[in-house]
């Protein structure tokens, strides 16, 4: 039998989020719920509730998507806790300036008008 491990999210009494690791998710959520530990994360914060679960067969995979998660907006947790993958999805895009998407903003606003490189000056006089 092949051991699962799992990715899972919880919403504390905050309504933060805790995510974590673990090969039984009722065992974790009940520790999280009763951990007597007061330096624990989500001791003051409780109770918790599952909002979020994956399983993997590699546990090195359920860490690295931990990791991914732990670095996501809290926008983004909420729509994966909700189950909006087309939400997550959009929040992934990248909206920076010079995202290949932007680059020709300029002209969508003025269609007439054609992108023009910047050129760079070869001129060893300078500018």
């Amino acid at each position: 039998m092949t051991e699962l491990f799992f990715t899972y999210m919880v919403l504390c009494v905050d309504d933060s989020f805790y995510v974590g690791v673990t090969n039984d998710v009722t065992q974790r959520v009940i520790q999280h719920n009763s951990n007597d530990d007061p330096k624990a994360y989500c001791h003051p914060l409780r109770p918790v509730q599952l909002v979020f679960v994956r399983p993997f067969f590699d546990v090195n995979d359920a860490i690295s998507y931990e990791k991914q998660i732990k670095k996501w907006s809290r926008k983004k947790k909420w729509a994966l806790a909700l189950g909006e993958l087309d939400v997550v999805h959009k929040l992934a895009e990248c909206r920076n300036d010079s995202h290949y998407k932007n680059l020709d903003k300029e002209n969508k606003l003025n269609p007439g008008k054609k992108s023009q490189p910047k050129l760079i000056s070869t001129n060893s006089k300078g500018p």
